[in-house]
């Protein structure tokens, strides 16, 4: 099993300045407040991170702001885009940004079966020799690696040595562990599963809601990997209403509402997103703003 995936990773958000360019400041300052914090690395270029709204060369900018930020810790930067070549091209530029790994997204618009998923996976996985994440998203992406496939992968590619598992159904995780035993680092990709998937085997965290609460996201991973349940089970009871905006719709949206609130980022998004208004922004803020007056003492 790969080393290097194991822990807390921010799924960074990318943030804009008024004008809605990249704020390269304040991502370096993001990230180094999320590793002084305890997570192990930082993931740009993610969904979370708007990368359909990036252009090429803002996803390189982005990634190695990150680089330069993070020291020795690692960036995993996320690797998608509308076409193969280009997402080849991608994870080539980050390996040269100093990158660490990656985290290679399916083709996205486009919700291709096996034989083409496969053959899109293969050739970004040729084209590094950095260690990778096979990202399954079906809830975002419409397409599924099943665990057998993503098996087949490993076989091929050497450097294919995890997975993040977004499905939201932890009997995922548990089918993956069957099937590979330690061969693939295992990785939750919903906030709202995080417990559920270190019981099921999982060794690391692609986090959202870290992004505004990066102490007890790791605290929480932490007890989860110490097996100690009851403690485990009291953090979640409050993380859980927070942590469940990063598995809905308008998920960009509510994390980057939360930092705006715990004073660690702006809510700003690139259309066609929109800041949240209305009824929709004040029951957000009624969830947001209970967790914090109720924010445990750790």
């Amino acid at each position: 099993m790969s080393t290097l995936y194991r822990g807390v990773f921010t799924a960074i958000t990318t943030p804009f300045n008024a004008d809605l360019s990249v704020d390269h400041g304040f991502l370096a300052e993001h990230a180094a407040w999320q590793l002084a914090n305890g997570c192990v690395g930082t993931i740009p270029c993610g969904s979370l991170g708007e990368s359909a709204t990036l252009s090429f060369e803002e996803k390189l900018a982005v990634i190695g702001s990150c680089v330069r930020a993070s020291g020795n810790k690692p960036v995993v930067p996320g690797i998608a885009s509308l076409s193969t070549a280009e997402a080849v091209r991608l994870a080539q530029g980050a390996a040269d940004l100093g990158a660490k790994g990656l985290m290679i997204l399916p083709p996205y618009v486009y919700a291709s079966d096996w034989r083409e998923m496969k053959a899109h996976m293969s050739a970004v996985l040729e084209a590094t020799a950095l260690p990778c994440i096979i990202y399954n998203n079906p809830v975002a992406y419409k397409t599924d690696f099943l665990p057998e496939q993503i098996l087949e992968l490993a076989a091929e590619h050497e450097n294919a040595v995890a997975v993040k598992e977004s499905s939201t159904d932890a009997r995922r995780v548990t089918a993956l562990k069957a099937l590979a035993g330690d061969s693939l680092a295992l990785g939750v990709g919903v906030d709202d599963c995080l417990v559920e998937g270190v019981a099921a085997g999982a060794s690391f965290w692609v986090a959202g809601q870290v992004n505004a609460f990066p102490a007890e996201s790791v605290k929480l991973y932490e007890l989860a990997m110490a097996g100690r349940w009851a403690e485990a089970a009291e953090l979640y009871r409050w993380f859980l209403p927070l942590l469940r905006l990063d598995t809905v719709l308008k998920f960009v949206q509510l994390i980057k509402l939360t930092q705006e609130r715990v004073g660690m980022g702006s809510a700003r998004v690139r259309p066609p997103r929109l800041e949240l208004a209305g009824a929709e922004l004040e029951a957000a803020l009624a969830v947001i703003d209970k967790g914090i007056r109720e924010r445990p003492v750790l």
